[in-house]
């Protein structure tokens, strides 16, 4: 086998091409961008999608500090003589990411801002000795530079640059700004949205609008924040997203190239297992892969061929886009998740002016989110009413974070809704099956179900009604000559519950599962490690059919002997 670096996270690509690393080539994303007519041009595209690489091959391209022909000598972009001599190595860049400046409370976000842009000051601090920019503005960029700079300063600081750089060099800037909505979604999870809000804006807002010191600027992030009129009054601005006409193929891997790198690792037949997992979404009409994904299990595979596909992409955010809605009272996701979760789709009303204000947000904008995100892709399949579009989750990858997330959510709630509803744990020790059927019936109403109504889901249910409140709760503990389903324990009170769950195939054999759940509780003695120092064992055989239930139950003294209680 023959030996390639694959660069996983390696975003500079300048570094990434003189380490003469595997690199597909999005170079004709340079003579795209040039052809187009724009000031400001944002691209949206979900996660670890290749934005920042293409970003920093951008810099790497225009930056007039280098000479960076030899690093795209054998690309695509080279084929175009007449564009490589007017622009390669021909501009002042300055290029930010805002990706670091993502904290839990606004005074840590805004300081990493700060921090941002004294390091892109430090970058260019020959600055201060040029004798062509003026010299106010020199001294407002020593204090940028320093981190003392004054609210209005750092609201200004893209300009101040701008007008520095076009100075120095007698020539327009490139503007290149990354990632600049990670702040916005930072402080919607936190509760600070309003206020970063205002300052993104105003540094958006100076660095654009009649800044004639600018020759053009790209902009990237997952969502197009335009409601609340971050790009307003922009002249010539375009947004590019995936559901747009331009650069479709530039972000992401099309299969071509997927194909292309599994040949070149030898790993042609881990095709249909990269397809299943990392592949499905739609970009235009284009099929795209995500690219860290491949990236990351094709050097795993590389070293390891038998390398099972796995999950990536969860590790690069949260994923708490998804928890922030689908509890929400005023969304009715829940039975659109469970037919996602079921490999169905569902259909919507798009649109691209949604925002990660998620408080005052409505469902259309939660799917619209979820889609440009990366969460859900379009269901080229189904055919929708005019103005709606079918949503599906892409593959696998992604299917396991929706499951896990709403795993997570379930059991939070669950044990939130359990807590509200004291009644219900006196039933159950009381050993009241009706009042318990009813009221477990109503809270597995209000939940969304996963794993399509496995046992396992079911198991968990039940768990999570005891686990939240306090109780001592156990899952497939060893009792007797087996192990018991869920076994709940009040020590204090000397009180124990046991829970035999059966997942039916229909509603009409619910009552007799019931009872085989009891019999089962009998026949492998689950009761009998608890007969001495406990003054109560209630045996409870729940039979559920999708979000139906039905429970029965046995009460066992706790002196008793012999067999536990009569089945008829």
């Amino acid at each position: 086998m023959k030996k390639i670096r694959i660069p996983v996270g390696e975003e500079n690509f300048e570094l990434l091409r003189r380490k003469k690393s595997y690199y597909v080539d999005k170079t004709g994303f340079i003579e795209e961008l040039l052809n187009e007519d724009f000031k400001v041009s944002l691209i949206t595209r979900p996660r670890r999608f290749g934005k920042t690489l293409n970003m920093s091959m951008l810099e790497a391209f225009f930056d007039i500090r280098k000479n960076n022909r030899e690093i795209f000598e054998d690309l695509e972009i080279m084929k175009h003589e007449g564009l490589c001599a007017e622009w390669m190595n021909q501009c002042p860049v300055l290029y930010i990411s805002f990706k670091d400046a993502a904290n839990d409370n606004f005074k840590d976000t805004y300081e990493q801002l700060e921090l941002s842009l004294a390091g892109l000051c430090v970058e260019h601090a020959y600055l201060l000795d040029s004798d062509k920019a003026d010299r106010d503005d020199k001294d407002r960029f020593a204090r940028l530079k320093a981190g003392k700079a004054s609210e209005a300063e750092l609201r200004n600081s893209l300009l101040i640059l701008t007008r520095m750089l076009y100075a120095h060099y007698g020539k327009p800037v490139v503007l290149l700004i990354d990632e600049y909505d990670v702040p916005l979604a930072k402080a919607s999870e936190f509760g600070y949205y309003s206020k970063m809000l205002n300052v993104i804006r105003s540094i958006m807002s100076t660095s654009f609008k009649t800044n004639r010191f600018l020759q053009f600027a790209v902009v990237t992030g997952c969502l197009r924040i335009a409601k609340e009129s971050i790009f307003t009054g922009v002249n010539n601005f375009k947004c590019n997203s995936i559901a747009g006409a331009h650069y479709l193929s530039s972000f992401g891997f099309t299969e071509m190239e997927v194909v292309q790198m599994l040949k070149d690792t030898e790993l042609t037949t881990h095709l249909p297992y990269v397809k299943q997992w990392y592949d499905g979404y739609r970009f235009g009409n284009y099929d795209i892969y995500c690219p860290w994904d491949v990236s990351n299990y094709v050097a795993d595979a590389f070293s390891e061929p038998e390398k099972a596909p796995g999950n990536y992409w969860k590790d690069t955010s949260h994923n708490n886009i998804i928890k922030q809605f689908v509890g929400r009272d005023s969304i009715e996701a829940g039975g659109k998740f469970e037919t996602l979760l079921s490999g169905g789709s569902i259909t919507a009303k798009l649109t691209e002016d949604s925002t990660y204000d998620f408080e005052n947000a409505k469902e259309n904008d939660f799917w619209s989110i979820l889609y440009f995100t990366g969460y859900l892709t379009a269901d080229r399949k189904v055919n929708c009413r005019d103005g709606e579009t079918a949503l599906k989750i892409p593959n696998e990858e992604i299917k396991t974070i929706f499951g896990d997330t709403i795993v997570e959510w379930f059991r939070e709630t669950i044990a939130i809704k359990a807590a509200e509803r004291s009644e219900m744990f006196t039933a159950w020790w009381e050993g009241d099956e009706k009042a318990v059927t009813d009221a477990v019936s109503i809270i597995l109403n209000d939940v969304i179900s996963y794993f399509d109504y496995k046992e396992d889901y079911y198991h968990a249910f039940v768990a999570g009604l005891f686990s939240g409140a306090g109780y001592l709760v156990t899952s497939n503990d060893e009792n007797g000559i087996g192990r018991s389903d869920v076994v709940v324990k009040d020590r204090k009170a000397r009180k124990v519950i046991i829970i035999e769950v059966k997942n039916c195939d229909s509603e009409k054999e619910m009552e007799k599962d019931c009872r085989e759940a009891l019999r089962q509780i009998d026949l492998k003695s689950y009761a009998s490690k608890y007969l001495n120092g406990y003054k109560t064992v209630q045996c409870y055989g729940a039979a559920f059919f999708q979000k139906r239930c039905l429970i029965r139950k046995v009460t066992v003294p706790g002196s008793g002997k012999g067999s536990i209680f009569e089945i008829e």
